[in-house]
């Protein structure tokens, strides 16, 4: 009787089981895997140089996506032109926009708002060289006043109305695309004048600061909120809007808020917050763009 002879090599059978369970298990990592990359993006409004917004809100991302578990895309932008097309396009995930950018993505997109900084109220300031010879808006009548976009909420729009519906004067309106630039060509002298805001102000150098004196500001409103868009889960929403709120508690956390200017996180609530804003209207100092009212 022949001696059985030990199979050289795998067991065609259990090769092949063996190979469904591998093909398998590379397929179950895979969309572990992609389910784990989901890509999100952060938009930011434009208040400041690219280099700048992006220096600021990077190390706010990085830890928003630790503290989620999900990666964050920040989107920084040359123009509002280019911010507010992705707003009303919805290709912003979660945008940190100007109060007013909110209430029209809310309109044709449905954006929420998530938090706010609640430590101040936001204000248009107007702005002349601290040894400029102006004391009151009167005198402004017939001069170039500098602002830093059409559709800027407070240091445009509701300065311009405020204005020309208060105040009552004429002016010809520069726009220089950020609050950086009007604070320097205020100081420059090319302008009788600029509009910014608190916020944007204060951070700014002391020298520059130094340079400047408000000769005007609006009424206080409520700033800037953090926003998701609607098709982002309910559940991750609010893991952004606790991770936020979490950072307020923490020295590293506030430091890093503080260079977003949110630095006491609120949660933000369109009927307190927002809503009270369209009585202002605004809508006729509009430049016309893809959010502006139909």
């Amino acid at each position: 009787m022949a001696t059985p002879q030990p199979v050289r090599g795998p067991v065609p059978g259990l090769w092949h089981t063996r190979l469904i369970r591998l093909l398998g298990g590379f397929a179950l990592l895979g969309a572990s895997f992609l389910a784990q990359a989901a890509n999100y993006t952060l938009a930011v409004v434009p208040q400041g140089t690219p280099a700048e917004t992006h220096r600021r809100w990077a190390p706010f991302a990085e830890q928003l996506q630790r503290a989620t578990g999900q990666h964050l895309q920040l989107r920084v932008y040359r123009t509002f032109d280019e911010f507010e097309t992705d707003l009303v396009n919805g290709l912003a995930d979660f945008a940190y926009m100007n109060p007013y950018h909110f209430l029209m993505a809310r309109k044709v997109q449905g954006y929420l708002p998530l938090v706010r900084d609640g430590s101040r109220r936001l204000s248009g300031q107007l702005l002349v060289r601290r040894d400029s010879p102006l004391q009151s808006v009167k005198e402004l009548n017939g001069k170039s006043i500098a602002f830093p976009d059409p559709n800027a909420f407070a240091a445009s729009l509701y300065m311009r109305a405020m204005l020309q519906d208060k105040a009552k004067i004429r002016f010809t309106a520069r726009y220089f695309g950020t609050h950086a630039n009007v604070y320097r060509h205020v100081i420059l002298g090319s302008v009788a004048a600029g509009a910014g805001v608190n916020v944007t102000l204060a951070r700014e150098r002391p020298e520059t600061r130094g340079e400047l004196r408000v000769l005007y500001e609006t009424p206080g409103t409520a700033p800037h909120p953090l926003c998701a868009h609607p098709r982002i889960p309910a559940d991750l929403r609010e893991a952004v809007t606790r991770a936020v709120l979490e950072m307020g508690k923490h020295e590293n956390g506030r430091t890093l808020l503080k260079h977003i200017d949110i630095i006491k996180p609120v949660r933000a609530v369109y009927a307190r917050d927002y809503q009270p804003l369209e009585k202002l209207g605004l809508e006729k100092f509009t430049v016309q763009t893809g959010l502006s009212p139909r």
